[in-house]
């Protein structure tokens, strides 16, 4: 069933009116639900004339395009030749089942169903666009593994062991494959097409480190610490960790950095105790959020982090790596997805603050607009759901998210919102849409550039 609204149709008006036309200081047309608290772009977020200095990328990375829209070449129908004659499908990783189904948007049915490892988690393009690679990373056990799909077939090949993929992104110069250990609280730096391990950047700050984005110079990733209430700046060059901050909305009230410390130290002594383990949502009453999906700014000045317990995006500041605003959304704040034209962040709020949520929650998703960091629209699930992780089709009219508690996927109208589900197997997770736009992949569910 389609369901619709007039805010829904409002959000669309403005859309349409801002084409390219769009201008920073422009009011959204529908009010939001939630209201933001962010803290304002300064005015030299605005753009700079065309003589400004490119930017100088790392040896290897495809270059910057433009410095203000990092997103520029991954714009509606901007498919890379690498890509030519894969298969238009979605492919849904389903964690409790095993298996990821494979959805024809063209029918909105489930065309096939693939056996995988255990535990997959997303679904993640290969940095050269050949591959997609399944995530299993075998939950507490020690039997992880990375299974390829050939997107021109939609067929996967021989699956290949390897410790504890929860996730899975890539060196922005294409020469690593970087496997998240999550539960060993480090990441992997492998072969990208053997996965043979080359080297390790421990993150023993990091609890539960799971989700990424990169510098617009390649220089410098940031990882979530799902456990730890934090995130961490990885020096990509050097090669360590260079910084870790907490995170929380109160994060400018006197004292609360301390508070946040104090409860982080605690928590890293159970985690290290614990040694492989996948860790928990935080005790009732505890200062510490469960930081999710992460996305750069346009101009990659500011780094835009999900919190499922905070129910809200974190903002931080990528130059001084400080936390500076805080967005509250929804229920269960989890994945961040870039419209299309870059002017938009698509926010899945998965209705619920535990790892293992119930059916039918308060399930939404937010539209934050990226100039002004204020809540365009918000778009509930009819009926209830549990908004989880995606992407958004290569024309930009539709955002495909799995539904985590409720064993199907959402079909989202971009444009007001309208919502249709799709039944697949238990416990679907990163699920991708493919073909994406852009020229590299940087790894997650689609973060191409």
């Amino acid at each position: 069933m389609k369901v619709g609204s007039n805010r829904m149709a409002a959000l669309a008006a403005a859309m349409a009116l801002a084409g390219s036309a769009w201008q920073a200081g422009a009011q959204p047309a529908s009010a939001p639900v939630k209201p933001g608290s962010a803290v304002a772009r300064p005015a030299s977020a605005a753009a700079k004339p065309a003589s400004a200095p490119a930017i100088v990328t790392i040896p290897g990375m495809p270059p910057v395009v433009d410095r203000n829209n990092l997103y520029s070449e991954t714009v509606a129908g901007r498919l890379a030749p690498a890509v030519v004659g894969a298969l238009e499908r979605v492919y849904v990783p389903n964690r409790s089942s095993r298996t990821v189904s494979v959805i024809d948007p063209a029918t909105m049915k489930v065309v096939d169903t693939l056996k995988v490892g255990i535990d997959p988690q997303h679904v993640v393009p290969s940095w050269d666009l050949q591959t997609l690679w399944v995530a299993n990373n075998a939950e507490g056990r020690k039997d992880g593994s990375l299974t390829p799909i050939d997107p021109k077939t939609g067929k996967t090949g021989p699956s290949i062991p390897v410790d504890d993929p929860y996730n899975l992104y890539w060196s922005p110069d294409g020469k690593y494959a970087i496997v998240v250990a999550e539960a060993y609280m480090r990441l992997d730096f492998r072969d990208p097409k053997t996965m043979k391990l080359e080297f390790s950047i421990p993150t023993p700050e990091c609890a539960g480190i799971n989700h990424a984005d990169f510098s617009i110079d390649g220089r410098f990733a940031l990882f979530t610490c799902e456990f730890g209430g934090a995130v961490s700046k990885i020096d990509m060059v050097n090669r360590k960790v260079i910084g870790t901050i907490r995170l929380s909305p109160k994060f400018d009230m006197p004292g609360v950095q301390e508070k946040l410390e104090q409860e982080a130290a605690k928590r890293d002594k159970q985690m290290h105790a614990m040694g492989h383990s996948h860790g928990g949502a935080p005790a009732r009453g505890s200062l510490l959020g469960m930081p999710q999906d992460v996305r750069a700014s346009p101009d990659g000045k500011r780094f835009y982090i999900a919190d499922m317990v905070a129910d809200g995006v974190h903002i931080v500041d990528f130059e001084s790596f400080r936390q500076v605003g805080f967005i509250p959304t929804g229920v269960g704040t989890h994945g961040l997805y870039p419209s299309r034209d870059g002017k938009f962040l698509y926010v899945a709020n998965r209705g619920s603050n535990k790892i293992r949520g119930g059916k039918s929650g308060k399930g939404s998703v937010t539209v934050i607009e990226f100039a002004t960091e204020k809540v365009a629209a918000t778009w509930f699930v009819p009926g209830g759901g549990s908004p989880d992780m995606g992407n958004v089709s290569n024309d930009g009219k539709w955002l495909w998210l799995s539904g985590r508690y409720d064993d199907e996927v959402y079909r989202i109208d971009t444009s007001n919102g309208a919502m249709v589900k799709i039944k697949v197997g238990r416990e679907p997770h990163g699920l991708t849409v493919w073909p994406q736009p852009g020229r590299y992949s940087l790894g997650h569910t689609g973060n191409l550039r």
